[in-house]
């Protein structure tokens, strides 16, 4: 049965990492998954630099994948899908931790407008 299961060993992991996260957004209100354009901002440009140096990097023979460990689906013709998701995962894994580390140190949000400073007697 575990020969079976191997090829889910990429995806079981990647999983893994979503759930273990997960709490932050539930119960610490980290609010990732509510800014799904700021998210996307964020995200995407490191995914696109890394699919491309994947690529290339595969295409070039410095590294390569264990097709007994992945589904065997294949982007481009050689990106495992579980490579395009480890690319998203993660770095939505750390977005979340951060926010996390936000919220319990009530650190601010960059785009989360300043208070007015306080003024005594109507001076500034």
């Amino acid at each position: 049965m575990a020969e079976e299961l191997r090829q889910f060993a990429y995806l079981g992991v990647l999983v893994l990492v979503l759930l273990t996260t997960l709490p932050l957004e539930l119960y610490l209100g980290v609010r990732v998954w509510r800014r799904p354009r700021r998210l996307a901002l964020t995200v995407l440009p490191v995914v696109a630099v890394f699919v491309v140096w994947d690529l290339y990097a595969i295409d070039r023979g410095h590294w390569d994948f264990d097709p007994a460990q992945t589904v065997g689906v294949l982007l481009f013709g050689t990106l495992p899908v579980e490579e395009l998701l480890f690319f998203l995962v993660v770095p939505v894994a750390a977005i979340m931790t951060l926010e996390a580390v936000r919220v319990v140190r009530r650190w601010p949000v960059g785009d989360e407008a300043t208070p007015a400073p306080r003024t005594h007697g109507g001076e500034q």
